[in-house]
């Protein structure tokens, strides 16, 4: 959401712009505390002390082992717990040096039966061990020489599925439920092996707009845990040291590797997806025959991977669903046994889409809606749509309801919460009104997932604990609650009760498929056996049917099957434990020595462990943390300096300070920038002076030959401040940013008679003061779409210099665009307009408006109006690749027509007589930008550049101009 606006942006003058960003902040209420260990300070709001201790206590027990494989004991680092969003996540940066912890857990499977915070603690710290492994070779010169940010410079080679792939690997190994143990986290891959779908490396790597590509925590884990089974448990502490000796040229990674094993990183994926196949097709083989199922109707075939899960009945033969894929946004969609699939609602930015839930005619499910101001505080609230009627109203706002799911008459929810000191609780409301009607107790603090409601008004729900996961039956009035099955190591997910029974979902025989239990005998059974995993199971109101999603290589289909408990598969007993998904997780814990004493501590209780002491932590008198000195990038990356860049740990307060070198002008300049993100409003304060060193005239008599070099120097002082705002609540992304801003600029020894009017004069500084007003509201894209398919932006900047003295300007500039579905899937259409005025006889301001792009000179006039149109089209979706050096992806194109009419009031002399005259100049380009979509050297992040070939009126001729992601360079 903060890159909403990066074309408006660009329209700022650079006198005006600002060049440190603005960072996701906490409320600026929020009484901060600090946990020091011996190599951690775990910083928290108050009110998260016990699960603070909790996260110390676990991360200095994990620092040795955590990083004994890599053969790194990582240095003290901070740990930041944000309990004010509902976001499930987890970072390390070295930007600077620290780690974040989203302390909501998920509810999705791949939680797996450890708790969240546990796994944050193993994965992110491995993290925090990878990074720290880049202080040796090269980088023992880099870090002293740069800083914190040497860590990421001698690491630029380290492809990203290595970090993510070891990191699950070291989860994997270090609990009893890591994701490579879940059969859900390896599913895309394994459906691609056992459908003959093995891509190449750098499809695998690089990924695709057309197949679904594992993403690289997939592809890493199982990459990294081969060469850790095949060649020892360090083989990339190994690999790593030989990369480290010189990693600044391609392929140094994949070259560490080959002097480590033998193996490029392309020998190693090769073995990793062979064994994997053999592996799984012997376990497919050796399975019973699959459940015979039934697709329902309408759902498209197509090429582009396009999914539909979490199915709902509405009726005996109409289905709820989401349609989901790299062609579509996330849009409910109706699906019957006859005919095509109805789209009904095209949702927000949805928290857990496995938690859709229908009753009583109603749909709900919990979508994200952050606070306008404040990024890290999240809320997950509650939508629900009126399937006859279409409506959509949002439930108690600012709340923190991560599932949800109606009662049978649609009367009641029963949601799962996890409040800001980790409490969890599950919470009856009132589905018209959303207010509480009643918190069911829970002492020992469980983890609730995916609440449904039984027959007799109890709730089942998935429980977690310190032991493991079982299916509850819970009375809402009491909180008396009733184990279905065992707790046990078993990744339980989405109980769905029917008559006597409750279905689920279970791994326990190695790959997803729907189990039941009875509620009156606790007898289990196995409902359905699907080759790659059946989801979500629902029952049909009449209950003869059985819908679920089913899982392919082309993307899930809703299925159904006849519900008859007497073709069901009595198990001998409840699994107290899951089969194994791949054939590395045994291997890997084997590998780790400390791993049975981290799996000990893991099922141990809170106070378990040293209790460390707790001091206040002010984030103002930390305001000041250099994490990266020397050869610093500039904030707004497009300068090298020598200085020096600080942010302190919660990025309330950013501050830069360097001398720059300009290449062109070979001069010196120094800057200073501080910005406070604290508060309501953004301050900022930038100063800098400089030389400058440019030709100018002397004098103006013909011929006009006095150009000749000068130098000067330039003092320039911003201070101002900005509001920016997140307002998205639907499926457009919206964003209002308002600003004001003081400029003062002075020159010295300015000896050239004649300026320059955009220059401020020897003896006339500038004082002039800038406001302006960004919105932008835009529909979200797929992936493969080019560009917004709808929606608006809109621009106004107001620039004076309202003190009377020196020098006298004005500029006001407005600017207004749409976005409009193209002719075909994926096309889109931008309408844009702007009108400019401005007082420019003394000074002139940088244009507030967009500019006909094909122009090489921008003409400054006093009324200046434009007009443009855009048509943007995807020209193919491609799998091209020029060895290990190139991957084409995708390439497109944009028609565009700029129109622009520029007038000034100019002073000629007709007979001897000055006379002023209104002159006016049209502007017309006309032209195409070809760009390309690649990957450079086996780089996951791809790169977009291309060319612009336009014709220009003024200039009478055809211009050529080389792109990059569409700005010219």
């Amino acid at each position: 959401m903060r890159r909403l606006l990066p074309a408006l942006l660009l329209l700022v003058t650079k006198g005006f712009s600002q060049s440190l960003p603005v960072i996701p902040q906490n409320p600026p209420g929020l009484r901060w505390q600090e946990v020091r260990t011996p190599h951690f300070r775990v910083l928290y709001p108050a009110g998260f002390d016990t699960a603070a201790q909790r996260t110390a206590q676990r991360l200095e027990a994990v620092h040795g082992p955590g990083g004994a494989t890599l053969g790194v004991q990582a240095k003290p680092i901070a740990v930041v717990m944000q309990n004010q969003t509902t976001v499930s996540n987890g970072f390390v940066t070295f930007l600077p040096r620290h780690a974040e912890f989203f302390t909501t857990p998920e509810q999705g499977q791949g939680l797996g039966t450890v708790d969240w915070l546990d796994g944050l603690v193993v994965h992110e710290f491995r993290h925090v061990n990878q990074f720290d492994k880049a202080r040796q070779g090269f980088g023992r010169v880099l870090v002293p020489l740069l800083g914190e940010s040497g860590l990421g410079v001698s690491a630029v080679g380290v492809p990203q599925w290595f970090f993510e792939g070891d990191a699950v690997g070291t989860e994997t190994a270090f609990t009893r439920s890591g994701r490579g143990r879940i059969p859900y986290f390896g599913l895309g891959l394994r459906a691609n092996l056992l459908s003959g779908r093995q891509y190449s490396y750098q499809k695998a790597v690089n990924g695709s707009l057309r197949d679904l590509v594992p993403d690289w925590y997939v592809l890493g884990y199982f990459m990294t845990s081969y060469a850790k089974t095949h060649y020892g448990p360090d083989v990339w502490s190994r690999a790593l040291d030989k990369y480290y000796r010189f990693p600044f040229y391609p392929f140094s990674f994949s070259n560490g590797l080959r002097r480590t094993t033998g193996l490029r990183v392309e020998d190693l994926y090769q073995r990793t997806m062979r064994e994997l196949d053999s592996t799984w097709r012997a376990e497919q083989a050796a399975r019973p025959a699959p459940t015979p199922v039934r697709e329902l109707a309408g759902q498209a075939e197509t090429r582009v991977f396009t999914q539909y899960q979490y199915p709902q009945y509405v009726n005996d033969s109409t289905i709820l669903a989401l349609k989901s894929g790299l062609g579509h946004i996330p849009q409910l969609v109706l699906l019957g046994r006859h005919g095509r699939e109805k789209r009904v609602f095209t949702l927000g930015p949805v928290n857990i889409p496995e938690m859709l839930s229908v009753g009583g005619g109603k749909a709900v499910w919990p979508e994200f809606r952050q606070s306008p101001r404040w990024g890290q505080k999240m809320f997950s609230e509650l939508k629900v749509l009126d399937l006859k009627t279409g409506r959509v109203s949002r439930l108690a706002t600012g709340t923190r309801y991560a599932a949800a799911a109606l009662s049978p008459d649609g009367t009641r929810l029963v949601a799962v919460r996890t409040d800001a000191s980790y409490h969890h609780a599950l919470v009856v409301l009132d589905a018209t009104t959303g207010a509480v009607l009643q918190t069911v107790p829970n002492p020992p603090n469980d983890l609730y997932q995916q609440p449904r409601w039984l027959p007799d008004g109890r709730v089942v729900a998935v429980a977690l604990s310190a032991a493991g996961k079982t299916l509850q039956a819970i009375d809402p009035a009491t909180g008396l609650a009733t184990n279905l099955l065992p707790v046990a190591n078993v990744n339980l997910t989405t109980p769905q009760p029917w008559g006597e029974y409750v279905l689920y979902n279970s791994p326990q025989a190695g790959v997803d498929n729907v189990y039941a239990v009875s509620v009156k005998t606790n007898q289990t059974y196995k409902v359905t056996n699907r080759p790659f995993g059946a989801y979500h199971a629902a029952i049909s109101p009449d209950g003869r049917h059985l819908a679920f999603h089913d899982y392919r290589a082309t993307g899930a289909r809703v299925v159904e099957m006849p519900l008859d408990p007497a073709t069901w598969t009595a198990l001998p007993a409840p699994a107290r434990a899951d089969a194994p998904a791949d054939p590395y997780a045994a291997k890997l814990a084997a590998g780790e020595p400390a791993a049975p004493q981290i799996k000990a501590l893991l099922a141990s209780p809170d106070s378990a462990g040293p209790r460390y002491g707790v001091r206040r932590y002010r984030p103002l008198a930390h305001a000041f943390r250099v994490f990266s000195y020397g050869v610093v990038q500039s904030p707004a990356g497009n300068a090298v300096s020598v200085g020096v860049r600080s942010q302190d740990f919660l990025s309330t307060t950013q501050a830069f300070a360097g001398l720059s070198y300009d290449q062109t002008e070979r001069t010196l300049a120094g800057t200073g920038a501080l910005s406070y993100q604290g508060l309501p409003v953004v301050l900022d304060v930038e100063g800098s002076y400089g030389g400058r060193n440019a030709a100018r005239y002397f004098d103006r008599a013909l011929p006009l030959d006095s150009l000749r070099r000068t130098r000067w120097q330039v003092a320039r002082l911003l201070v101002g401040g900005r509001l920016p705002l997140v307002l998205t609540r639907s499926k457009y992304l919206q964003s209002l940013t308002l600003s004001a801003y003081y400029l003062h600029e002075r020159v010295y020894n300015y000896t050239a008679t004649l300026r320059n009017l955009s220059e401020v004069a020897p003896n006339a500084p500038l004082h002039a003061v800038q406001t302006s007003l960004a919105y932008a509201s835009q529909l979200r894209q797929s992936a493969r779409d080019v560009a917004p398919r709808g929606g608006a932006t809109l621009l106004a900047t107001y620039r004076t210099t309202p003190f009377g003295t020196a020098l006298q300007a004005r500029q006001v500039g407005v600017q207004a665009g749409g976005y409009l579905p193209g002719l075909a899937r994926h096309h889109a259409l931008r309408l844009r307009g702007g009108y400019q005025h401005q007082q420019q006889s003394q000074y002139t301001f940088t244009s507030a408006i967009s500019y006909p792009r094909a122009e090489t000179t921008y003409l400054s006039f006093d009324n200046l109006t434009v007009g443009s149109v855009d048509y943007s089209l995807p020209l193919a979706f491609t799998h091209w690749q020029v060895g290990r050096v190139l991957y084409v992806q995708r390439l497109r194109a944009t028609a565009f027509a700029d129109l622009a009419q520029g007038n000034s009031l100019v002073t000629v002399r007709v007979n001897n007589q000055p006379i002023q005259r209104r002159v006016t100049q049209d502007l017309q380009n006309y032209g195409v930008d070809l760009l390309a979509l690649f990957n450079v050297f086996h780089l996951r992040t791809p790169l977009e550049a291309g060319v612009r070939v336009a014709y220009s009126s003024y200039l009478q001729q055809v211009v050529v101009q080389p792109l990059a992601f569409s700005i010219r360079l």
